[in-house]
């Protein structure tokens, strides 16, 4: 007789054990994948016998996610923002530090009290962060774009999938150009690669199986921003807000560089959930009436830091 589920989980969770921060909730997942049932459906029918092919199935990606390949991957699925959105190798797997930025966006979106919020997303990706938004705020109309088709069509079909199809507009296009004159936006949000080329992950780092084009920042990790930054002022509208992602070591130069485009504005370094420098935020107006309960760490940038 086979092993039952319960049985292939634990054996799952040992093999995984000092591969993966979270063994036992991985095999889990690989499970609920491979027989399409949900966690708690498989706890309430352990003792049940897998199957031949789906044991074989689950022992292959087991493999996998023992090699390093990022669950998401393995299952084409990752939570963001109470959400599961699809996605594949292709793209960058969402990370729970960017729903500091969407907290942020969000923030923006409401003391702008418009019923017609645009919103631009640079470097869409699986479109977890301009979905999210669409989802969260009935109001907005939301640009996504990537130079990557596959995240492009990823985009669409989230969007679909939840719901807000007819308010997320994805295409195809090198960072901004693609969405000029869908402008001016009331709120420009950007995740872009932002490690420096030598800081690079590599196998078996989760990370290092993620798609180069979305972590590569060149060698001082602002090569993308510093093609994306200068071109923004023309098409934020007065008053709107920028956003970008980054990290603790490239974080200062990216305000450095909003700043300099933005010279009358206020930048602001906001730290993540964690206390880490993440998000580079350019208010052209100024920040009275904007609820601080959402944003963690805020302070102004000063060159001279």
């Amino acid at each position: 007789m086979g092993a039952s589920i319960s049985e292939a989980i634990a054996r799952a969770s040992e093999q995984l054990r000092g591969r993966s921060d979270a063994p036992l909730l991985d095999a889990q997942l690989l499970m609920s994948y491979v027989l399409m049932r949900e966690r708690p459906w498989l706890l309430a029918h352990g003792d049940a016998v897998l199957p031949r092919t789906e044991h074989a199935r689950f022992t292959r990606l087991v493999s996998r996610r023992a090699e390093g390949l990022p669950i998401a991957y393995l299952v084409q699925s990752a939570g963001f923002y109470g959400r599961e959105f699809s996605v594949r190798s292709g793209v960058l797997v969402p990370r729970p530090e960017t729903e500091h930025l969407v907290e942020r966006a969000l923030a923006e979106i409401d003391r702008l009290r418009d019923e017609a919020v645009r919103v631009l997303d640079v470097g869409a990706g699986s479109g977890a962060i301009a979905v999210t938004i669409a989802c969260e705020r009935p109001q907005t109309r939301v640009v996504a774009t990537d130079r990557s088709v596959e995240a492009v069509q990823l985009t669409r079909a989230n969007a679909a999938r939840l719901g807000v199809s007819d308010r997320v507009t994805a295409l195809e296009g090198d960072l901004h150009f693609a969405a000029l004159s869908l402008g001016p936006f009331d709120v420009i949000v950007a995740n872009l690669p932002y490690v420096p080329t030598g800081d690079l992950p590599r196998p078996p780092d989760p990370a290092g199986y993620e798609p180069r084009l979305a972590l590569d920042g060149g060698a001082d990790g602002l090569e993308v921003y510093r093609r994306l930054v200068p071109e923004l002022p023309r098409i934020l509208r007065p008053g709107g807000t920028v956003l970008l992602e980054a990290a603790p070591p490239t974080i200062a130069g990216l305000a450095h560089l909003a700043q300099a485009a933005f010279t009358d504005a206020r930048v602001e370094i906001i730290a993540d959930y964690g206390g880490r420098a993440r998000v580079v935020c350019v208010l052209t107006r100024e920040p009275d009436g904007l609820s601080r309960s959402s944003t963690t760490q805020s302070e102004p940038y000063s060159s001279h830091a």
